[in-house]
């Protein structure tokens, strides 16, 4: 009998072994998708998805002393007319202390918190490819402040 004991015990250890797996632990990973599907109507987007949501970066030029620009091209169209675009407040680049003031341009037209007819008629109904274009002031005599 001690024999069909040690074969039982060691049978059903075998099993609980062959189910660890069964009870292991899962890991799920969540995340979220999303599409805009524009009208064929009217749409403005940036032609790189991520440009409005991500940090862009003016880079420092050692040489001259400038930032250099940003720039994105947008798709752009409005059957119904013309396309107008304004700020909301005055582009700056700030650090708390000190201000940069900055020039945005959409379709050559330089932006201000005002509406400015930025794509003509003619050119919104068609669609159109168009360039977003952020620059610094010219730099004041004795440069940027660091930091």
């Amino acid at each position: 009998m001690p024999q069909w004991r040690l074969s039982a015990v060691l049978l059903l250890c075998g099993l609980a072994l062959l189910s660890f797996p069964a009870i292991a632990a899962r890991e799920e990973a969540v995340f979220h998708v999303s599409v805009k599907v524009p009208t064929s109507d009217f749409f403005v987007l940036a032609l790189n998805p991520g440009f409005l949501e991500r940090e862009q970066v003016m880079h420092y030029n050692l040489v001259t002393g400038n930032l250099s620009p940003l720039r994105e091209p947008f798709d752009v169209k409005n059957v119904l007319g013309g396309i107008n675009a304004r700020l909301g407040f005055a582009p700056v680049l700030s650090n708390g202390t000190d201000v940069i003031a900055l020039q945005v341009t959409f379709n050559g037209h330089r932006l201000d918190v005002v509406d400015t007819l930025v794509v003509p008629e003619d050119e919104a109904k068609v669609g159109k490819r168009v360039p977003l274009v952020i620059a610094a002031e010219p730099p004041p005599v004795d440069g940027y402040l660091p930091g």
